[in-house]
């Protein structure tokens, strides 16, 4: 997998720069043991997150990734290269989170994100929402995670002028 981005730097990006149909694409982000146990024994201190013994024993046949540690690298992706860096206003909200496949130690994840819509708000011109699907690939061209975001950003022009189109949602 090789690396896209947008041709606007991150810290200049508002919701113009974000075309719908864009497909970009970040990484990787190695995975180690030791950064799974410690998510795990922090966060989620299931077996098979924290116990590399008893997760051999197991059904799953060695340590994973939780989940949550999956969606947590996955936003250090976004915010180191996607989103914009001063922009960004909040987001109300993700759809339809998936683990797909175990992420194991030694794997290395790459973030594919498809810009599904990006539109201007009606009562707040000087803003707007843009939605997102987003991957987690691992090394082996697998999906392992997917999940729909919604990001609301500021707009480059405040006036109604600019028009941003949407695309069939992913």
């Amino acid at each position: 997998m090789a690396p896209a981005d947008l041709p606007v730097a991150r810290a200049d990006r508002h919701l113009e720069d974000y075309p719908p149909g864009a497909v970009l694409v970040y990484g990787p982000i190695a995975v180690d043991e030791a950064g799974i146990v410690a998510f795990g024994r922090q966060f989620d201190p299931q077996p098979f997150h924290v116990d590399p013994v008893a997760a051999a024993a197991g059904p799953l046949g060695g340590v994973i990734a939780s989940g949550w540690h999956t969606a947590s690298l996955m936003m250090r992706l976004l915010v180191d290269h996607f989103l914009p860096g001063k922009a960004g206003l909040a987001s109300p909200g993700v759809d339809e989170l998936r683990w797909l496949a175990p992420v194991r130690p030694g794997d290395s994840l790459w973030l594919r994100v498809s810009v599904t819509e990006a539109r201007r708000s009606r009562s707040k011109p000087d803003r707007g929402l843009m939605q997102t699907f987003n991957e987690m690939i691992n090394q082996r061209d697998e999906a392992v995670m997917t999940v729909k975001t919604m990001v609301l950003m500021r707009c480059r022009t405040a006036g109604p002028d600019i028009a941003l189109e949407s695309a069939t949602t992913t």
